[in-house]
């Protein structure tokens, strides 16, 4: 699921609108614009996923927090207790090279449909079943990696079916709220379009969580898998479901605000490349070595206890 939505070109009916009748319209014409669009739709997702990253150094461990929720079934301070910086670190390392092969592909699906004639709630429903056959091994290396399991290649298309019907029904709920509450609310500043968009992605994620409970429960490891109704009782679904839809929510509004900031510092970085590659490499080389020398940590703490029994 992308942080936030970018529109790069005008749809094709606006396009026409433009031009004054569909005569102006060709095949080869709709040919070029489709890949023009579409090829800038992916280099901008590209730029997007730079962003992505950025803020995804903070969410996604809160998204790994969500998952031991959702899969382990645990409570609420028995996952704190399983998070630290050193897991943020290394899953911010994950998180950039997987953000530069999602967003760009979504975009780009994306900007395929807006060439169509169909509706926002079906345009939604053909991204999220594409987007999902598409990103699966991605979503599910991203996942066992915020676990700490191991990651197999036979593992990369695990729970394809609840992944790709909560991917269809997100993206069609995306689409239909989407719409019906902006003819509700009619934002006029971007502020209040961040506010409703905060909330049509909450809205999606409840819709689609059924789905995305079904996926959970595919996902346990066969030794630890909790029964049909061990894992199904209302007060984990709505723990799991009402964290992570909220803090989804929460993340893709703060990251709607940021954006145009965010654009602003990309595009200096974009003018001067030597200085943007510094900054990449002193922030991943920060994390390596803080990281690391949290395990230096955890490794003396564990042979202190060892020599001690030694020394008796």
């Amino acid at each position: 699921m992308i942080l936030f939505r970018l529109v790069v070109a005008p749809t094709k009916m606006a396009m026409l609108e433009l031009h004054g009748s569909d005569e102006a319209w060709n095949d080869e014409e709709d040919a070029l614009c489709l890949q023009s669009n579409v090829f800038a739709a992916g280099a901008q997702g590209a730029t997007a996923a730079f962003v992505a990253a950025i803020l995804s150094a903070m969410a996604e461990p809160l998204a790994g927090w969500v998952n031991r929720l959702l899969v382990k079934r645990m409570t609420v301070g028995e996952a704190l207790k399983e998070m630290n910086f050193k897991l943020m670190a290394n899953f911010f390392l994950t998180t950039f090279p997987t953000n530069m092969l999602k967003f760009p592909v979504f975009e780009i699906i994306n900007m395929a449909m807006s060439f169509t004639a169909v509706s926002a709630g079906l345009s939604g429903t053909i991204s999220g079943f594409l987007f999902c056959t598409a990103m699966l091994p991605v979503t599910n290396y991203r996942f066992r990696k915020s676990m700490g399991w191991e990651i197999k290649p036979a593992l990369l298309y695990q729970a394809y079916l609840p992944t790709v019907v909560r991917d269809i029904l997100y993206g069609w709920a995306r689409g239909f709220v989407g719409v019906a509450l902006a003819k509700v609310f009619q934002p006029q500043t971007f502020l209040q379009d961040a506010f409703v968009f905060a909330f049509v992605i909450w809205a999606a994620c409840i819709i689609s969580s059924p789905c995305n409970e079904w996926r959970g429960y595919t996902l346990q490891p066969k030794d630890k898998k909790l029964s049909f109704g061990e894992y199904f009782k209302p007060v984990n679904y709505a723990r799991s479901t009402g964290i992570g839809a909220t803090i989804m929510g929460i993340s893709l509004f703060v990251g709607r605000l940021i954006t145009p900031f965010a654009e602003s510092a990309f595009a200096y970085l974009k003018g001067h490349p030597v200085v943007g590659v510094a900054i990449l490499a002193a922030c991943i080389g920060g994390f390596k070595l803080i990281s690391g020398g949290e395990e230096e940590e955890e490794e003396a703490k564990t042979e202190e206890p060892a020599a001690a029994t030694e020394e008796k």
